[in-house]
């Protein structure tokens, strides 16, 4: 007697998925791959450790991004590009320097809370590659953007003349940039509550 011949698999089992190692979008492997970076350091990470924590191959990595720097390279560019965007915003409003400083600290703590992975990462570049280097050249271009502001506010007297117009910028900015050691979304107060807090305890010192 024949063997029964094997019915013929319908179109639904052959469209189903199937099981095995889960799939990522870009979007979602930047996010796995920068908290890893968060936790074990840049440099200290390899493409294994990554391939590892994200439970897929390095060559399914390679699929959605071509190297470990390139990977970088996006998560940077989401900090640093929604930092500009705040700093272009202000800069090209008619507001004297003093309010320009002020909404350039509130928009810089709200990006850093809503982009708080990110900018951690960028904050801990030590310059080692043209990735970094270009980063922290961004990251400089702000800096002394807040520097001109200061300095523009200080010849118009809205501002104190008895600080140093090139130690205060940076402890503007070092005061936000200390919030990604501490702040927890939900338990450390609302954002509104965060950036009213770091204006004025800024500019209460600051002003004239």
């Amino acid at each position: 007697m024949p063997p029964a011949s094997t019915p013929p698999a319908s179109d639904d089992a052959a469209a189903a998925p199937k099981r095995g190692r889960p799939g990522y979008d870009r979007e979602t492997l930047l996010s796995v791959c920068v908290d890893v970076f968060n936790r074990y350091g840049y440099d200290a990470t390899s493409m294994g450790t990554l391939s590892k924590h994200l439970g897929i191959s390095k060559s399914a990595i390679y699929h959605h991004v071509e190297s470990k720097e390139a990977i970088l390279g996006q998560a940077l560019d989401r900090a640093l590009d929604s930092l500009e965007a705040v700093f272009e915003s202000v800069l090209a409003s008619d507001h004297g320097p003093v309010n320009k400083l002020e909404a350039i600290l509130d928009g810089s703590v709200r990006v850093l809370v809503d982009q708080m992975p990110y900018v951690t990462l960028l904050l801990r570049l030590r310059g080692n590659s043209e990735v970094e280097e270009a980063a922290l050249q961004r990251r400089r271009t702000l800096t002394r953007t807040v520097e001109d502001l200061v300095r523009e506010a200080q010849e118009l007297g809205e501002l104190r003349t008895d600080v140093s117009g090139k130690s205060a910028p940076r402890l503007m900015l070092g005061m936000v940039n200390s919030i990604v050691d501490w702040y927890q979304p939900g338990r450390s107060g609302t954002v509104d509550q965060l950036t009213a807090t770091v204006v004025t305890m800024v500019f209460s010192g600051l002003r004239a």
